[in-house]
């Protein structure tokens, strides 16, 4: 095999459209391959030893180039690529955007029994987000999630999640998250939201990693915007001390959540009607 290659979204999906050119030194092409359905780039021709450039392209993404050596194997292996969306790692356009639901997941991960994980997720929520348009830092986000809508896969946990024990959903049927500051973080699309969790009762403040995944057209007219946020939470800042110790140092269930947040926002104030 000539040339292989992966091609791979910032979330690590495939780019099945995408089209990999390789050139010699004097700017002749000598490659030119389509990844298949999996993103995975494949292309028998044997390649003459020397530098190459190989340059990646796919529609709505930006280009990428790099310089590839290929050696006496006539092989050039140029591993994982990853592609940002058209538009760089700017943030969206300014002014407000609002939180789709439907195209959105806000999740939670707990260690169990200190051997394993349980994944849960919440399904309503909603949330807005405001884009400054003189100084991104002073961009604002806020949400609010229904406690009682917490799921994860088996109602008799659902149930004791609910219960005071832990979320106590009748005396605290919200969690609500209100920024109070945005600061950039390594990588030219990487951010630190930083605002206040009302969560149990009790309010805390709480940072959020975040990746800007790029913004696109839909096809119902509007424009979207992709990000990724993660943090972690103690159980015990938030007044949940509910555990049952199964053996010697081993507690039921952790005290730490990860929380993984995939959100997908429409450039306006209102969700399209679709």
């Amino acid at each position: 095999m000539g040339l292989t290659a992966r091609i791979r979204t910032r979330d690590g999906w495939a780019v099945s459209h995408a089209v990999v050119t390789v050139t010699d030194m004097t700017g002749a092409q000598v490659v030119r391959a389509e990844a298949d359905e999996e993103g995975a780039v494949r292309d028998a021709v044997v390649l003459v030893p020397g530098a190459y450039t190989v340059i990646v392209t796919a529609v709505g993404y930006a280009p990428v180039a790099s310089s590839a050596i290929v050696t006496a194997s006539g092989r050039a292996e140029i591993g994982t690529v990853t592609l940002a969306r058209q538009g760089g790692t700017e943030l969206p356009p300014p002014g407000p955007w609002t939180v789709d639901p439907a195209h959105s997941s806000v999740g939670a991960v707990a260690q169990h029994l200190g051997i394993s994980s349980v994944h849960g997720r919440f399904t309503q929520f909603a949330g807005a987000i405001e884009i400054a348009p003189d100084e991104v830092a002073k961009s604002r986000v806020e949400a609010v999630i229904r406690a009682d809508s917490i799921d994860t896969g088996n109602a008799m946990r659902d149930g004791h999640l609910k219960s005071p024990d832990f979320l106590d959903v009748e005396r605290h049927p919200e969690i609500r998250f209100v920024s109070t500051g945005l600061t950039p973080a390594t990588g030219s699309d990487r951010w630190t939201v930083h605002g206040d969790l009302t969560l149990h009762g009790v309010v805390r403040p709480v940072d959020l990693d975040l990746a800007y995944l790029g913004t696109g057209a839909d096809p119902w007219g509007g424009t979207r915007a992709a990000f990724r946020a993660t943090t972690e939470l103690r159980r015990e800042d938030f007044a949940m001390n509910y555990n049952q110790v199964v053996q010697a140092g081993i507690a039921a269930i952790g005290t730490t959540l990860k929380v993984e947040l995939d959100i997908q926002a429409v450039q306006g104030e209102t969700l399209p009607q679709v």
